[in-house]
Protein backbone atom coordinates (compact mmCIF):
# COMPACT_ATOMS: atom_id res chain seq x y z
CA UNK A 1 0.00 0.00 0.00
CA UNK A 2 1.09 3.36 -0.90
CA UNK A 3 1.96 5.73 2.36
CA UNK A 4 0.58 9.30 2.00
CA UNK A 5 3.38 11.31 1.79
CA UNK A 6 3.76 9.00 -1.34
CA UNK A 7 0.46 9.79 -2.98
CA UNK A 8 0.71 13.28 -2.50
CA UNK A 9 4.12 13.84 -3.99
CA UNK A 10 2.59 11.95 -6.97
CA UNK A 11 0.07 14.58 -7.11
CA UNK A 12 2.68 17.51 -6.83
CA UNK A 13 4.38 15.56 -9.33
CA UNK A 14 1.68 15.28 -12.12
CA UNK A 15 0.57 19.22 -11.45
CA UNK A 16 3.65 20.28 -11.90
CA UNK A 17 3.81 18.19 -15.36
CA UNK A 18 0.50 20.16 -16.06
CA UNK A 19 2.01 23.33 -14.85
CA UNK A 20 4.77 23.31 -17.86
CA UNK A 21 2.52 21.80 -20.21
CA UNK A 22 3.86 18.10 -19.90
CA UNK A 23 0.55 16.69 -19.05
CA UNK A 24 0.97 12.56 -18.15
CA UNK A 25 -1.58 10.84 -21.04
CA UNK A 26 -2.62 7.96 -18.59
CA UNK A 27 -3.65 4.62 -20.03
CA UNK A 28 -6.99 4.27 -21.22
CA UNK A 29 -6.57 1.29 -23.51
CA UNK A 30 -9.03 -1.77 -23.44
CA UNK A 31 -6.27 -3.89 -20.86
CA UNK A 32 -6.69 -0.96 -18.72
CA UNK A 33 -10.27 -0.74 -18.85
CA UNK A 34 -10.36 -4.73 -18.36
CA UNK A 35 -8.00 -5.17 -15.38
CA UNK A 36 -9.68 -2.36 -14.11
CA UNK A 37 -13.21 -3.80 -14.20
CA UNK A 38 -11.97 -6.60 -11.52
CA UNK A 39 -11.45 -4.09 -8.72
CA UNK A 40 -10.23 -0.38 -7.91
CA UNK A 41 -7.54 0.46 -5.67
CA UNK A 42 -7.39 4.51 -6.46
CA UNK A 43 -4.25 6.23 -4.58
CA UNK A 44 -5.92 9.58 -3.15
CA UNK A 45 -9.34 10.65 -2.33
CA UNK A 46 -10.48 14.07 -3.34
CA UNK A 47 -13.02 16.34 -2.21
CA UNK A 48 -14.08 19.22 -4.91
CA UNK A 49 -15.75 21.47 -6.27
CA UNK A 50 -18.24 20.60 -9.45
CA UNK A 51 -17.00 23.54 -10.86
CA UNK A 52 -16.35 22.39 -15.10
CA UNK A 53 -13.01 24.21 -14.69
CA UNK A 54 -11.26 21.78 -11.92
CA UNK A 55 -11.20 18.53 -12.85
CA UNK A 56 -8.79 16.80 -10.70
CA UNK A 57 -7.70 14.14 -13.05
CA UNK A 58 -6.42 16.47 -15.72
CA UNK A 59 -4.95 19.03 -12.98
CA UNK A 60 -2.64 15.76 -11.96
CA UNK A 61 -2.03 13.64 -14.90
CA UNK A 62 -4.12 11.00 -13.43
CA UNK A 63 -5.90 7.89 -15.20
CA UNK A 64 -8.78 5.62 -14.89
CA UNK A 65 -8.57 4.14 -11.36
CA UNK A 66 -6.25 6.47 -9.51
CA UNK A 67 -8.07 9.33 -8.08
CA UNK A 68 -11.91 8.42 -5.82
CA UNK A 69 -13.43 11.89 -6.16
CA UNK A 70 -16.24 13.53 -4.53
CA UNK A 71 -17.66 16.52 -6.11
CA UNK A 72 -20.09 19.24 -5.41
CA UNK A 73 -20.74 22.87 -5.77
CA UNK A 74 -18.55 24.41 -2.86
CA UNK A 75 -16.19 21.13 -1.67
CA UNK A 76 -18.68 20.40 1.44
CA UNK A 77 -19.41 17.29 3.25
CA UNK A 78 -22.65 15.76 3.75
CA UNK A 79 -24.16 12.14 4.52
CA UNK A 80 -23.40 11.15 0.44
CA UNK A 81 -19.65 12.69 0.82
CA UNK A 82 -18.57 11.61 3.93
CA UNK A 83 -20.12 8.05 3.17
CA UNK A 84 -17.80 8.11 -0.19
CA UNK A 85 -15.25 8.82 1.70
CA UNK A 86 -15.52 6.32 4.66
CA UNK A 87 -15.79 3.94 1.48
CA UNK A 88 -13.09 5.09 0.09
CA UNK A 89 -10.95 4.77 3.17
CA UNK A 90 -12.41 1.32 4.82
CA UNK A 91 -12.62 -0.55 1.96
CA UNK A 92 -10.40 0.85 -1.10
CA UNK A 93 -7.57 2.06 1.86
CA UNK A 94 -7.06 5.10 0.20
CA UNK A 95 -3.84 6.52 2.01
CA UNK A 96 -4.76 10.72 1.25
CA UNK A 97 -7.59 12.42 1.48
CA UNK A 98 -7.30 16.11 -0.74
CA UNK A 99 -10.09 18.73 -0.16
CA UNK A 100 -9.44 21.24 -2.61
CA UNK A 101 -11.04 24.75 -3.32
CA UNK A 102 -10.30 27.08 -6.19
CA UNK A 103 -10.09 30.54 -7.32
CA UNK A 104 -13.48 31.99 -8.27
CA UNK A 105 -15.74 29.27 -6.82
CA UNK A 106 -19.57 30.62 -7.20
CA UNK A 107 -20.64 28.55 -4.57
CA UNK A 108 -18.27 30.33 -2.29
CA UNK A 109 -19.47 33.75 -3.95
CA UNK A 110 -22.65 32.92 -3.54
CA UNK A 111 -22.18 32.19 0.12
CA UNK A 112 -20.68 35.67 0.60
CA UNK A 113 -23.16 37.56 -0.58
CA UNK A 114 -25.52 35.55 1.29
CA UNK A 115 -23.62 37.08 4.66
CA UNK A 116 -23.04 40.83 3.07
CA UNK A 117 -26.21 41.62 0.83
CA UNK A 118 -28.55 39.37 2.47
CA UNK A 119 -28.79 37.81 -0.98
CA UNK A 120 -31.25 34.86 -1.43
CA UNK A 121 -31.19 31.94 -3.59
CA UNK A 122 -34.26 29.93 -4.63
CA UNK A 123 -34.56 26.16 -4.72
CA UNK A 124 -31.66 23.91 -2.82
CA UNK A 125 -29.28 26.64 -4.11
CA UNK A 126 -29.55 27.94 -0.66
CA UNK A 127 -29.57 25.24 1.48
CA UNK A 128 -26.27 24.02 -0.83
CA UNK A 129 -24.52 26.79 0.32
CA UNK A 130 -25.28 26.79 4.19
CA UNK A 131 -22.54 25.00 5.01
CA UNK A 132 -20.19 27.45 3.79
CA UNK A 133 -21.57 30.35 5.22
CA UNK A 134 -19.55 29.88 8.56
CA UNK A 135 -16.08 29.88 6.61
CA UNK A 136 -17.31 33.45 5.39
CA UNK A 137 -17.67 34.80 8.24
CA UNK A 138 -14.55 33.27 9.82
CA UNK A 139 -12.62 35.13 7.16
CA UNK A 140 -11.04 38.74 6.55
CA UNK A 141 -12.35 39.62 3.01
CA UNK A 142 -11.55 42.67 1.59
CA UNK A 143 -11.24 44.37 -1.40
CA UNK A 144 -7.51 43.37 -2.30
CA UNK A 145 -8.35 39.59 -1.22
CA UNK A 146 -11.75 39.17 -3.08
CA UNK A 147 -13.48 35.79 -2.21
CA UNK A 148 -10.13 33.72 -2.14
CA UNK A 149 -9.55 33.96 2.30
CA UNK A 150 -13.36 32.38 2.41
CA UNK A 151 -11.92 29.42 0.00
CA UNK A 152 -9.46 28.91 2.00
CA UNK A 153 -11.23 29.08 5.26
CA UNK A 154 -13.73 26.38 3.68
CA UNK A 155 -11.75 24.14 2.74
CA UNK A 156 -9.71 24.64 6.42
CA UNK A 157 -13.16 23.52 8.12
CA UNK A 158 -13.80 20.56 5.81
CA UNK A 159 -10.12 19.95 6.71
CA UNK A 160 -10.69 19.94 10.37
CA UNK A 161 -13.60 18.10 10.58
CA UNK A 162 -12.45 15.29 8.62
CA UNK A 163 -9.31 15.51 11.35
CA UNK A 164 -11.08 15.58 14.33
CA UNK A 165 -14.83 15.52 14.21
CA UNK A 166 -15.37 12.39 12.29
CA UNK A 167 -15.54 9.12 12.36
CA UNK A 168 -13.22 6.43 13.73
CA UNK A 169 -13.01 5.45 10.34
CA UNK A 170 -11.49 8.33 9.46
CA UNK A 171 -9.84 8.96 12.94
CA UNK A 172 -8.10 5.43 13.18
CA UNK A 173 -5.71 5.64 10.16
CA UNK A 174 -4.78 8.89 10.80
CA UNK A 175 -3.93 8.13 14.52
CA UNK A 176 -1.72 5.44 13.36
CA UNK A 177 -0.06 7.56 10.13
CA UNK A 178 -1.81 5.75 7.32
CA UNK A 179 -3.87 8.33 6.45
CA UNK A 180 -3.52 11.76 5.95
CA UNK A 181 -6.15 14.70 5.22
CA UNK A 182 -4.80 17.74 3.42
CA UNK A 183 -6.05 20.64 2.02
CA UNK A 184 -5.37 22.52 -1.40
CA UNK A 185 -6.02 25.36 -3.37
CA UNK A 186 -6.36 26.03 -7.28
CA UNK A 187 -5.53 28.77 -8.92
CA UNK A 188 -7.59 28.76 -12.70
CA UNK A 189 -5.34 31.67 -14.18
CA UNK A 190 -1.91 29.67 -13.30
CA UNK A 191 -3.07 26.00 -12.83
CA UNK A 192 -1.21 25.77 -9.75
CA UNK A 193 -2.55 23.84 -6.67
CA UNK A 194 -1.30 24.84 -3.75
CA UNK A 195 -1.15 22.22 -0.69
CA UNK A 196 -1.16 24.91 2.04
CA UNK A 197 -3.13 22.87 4.39
CA UNK A 198 -0.89 19.75 5.50
CA UNK A 199 -0.96 17.56 8.14
CA UNK A 200 0.59 18.96 11.37
CA UNK A 201 0.50 22.83 10.27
Amino acid sequence: MMAPKEALDLLREGNRAFLNDQGVIPALDRDTRLRLAAGQSPFAAYVSCSDSRVPPELLFGRGLGELFIVRNAGNTLDTAALGSLEFAVSVLGVPLIVVMGHEACGAVQAAVSVVHDKARFAGNIGKMIQPIIPAVLEADLSCETGIEPAVRQNVRRVVRELREDSSPIFLEPQAHGKLMVVGAYYRLTSGEVDFFDLAGK
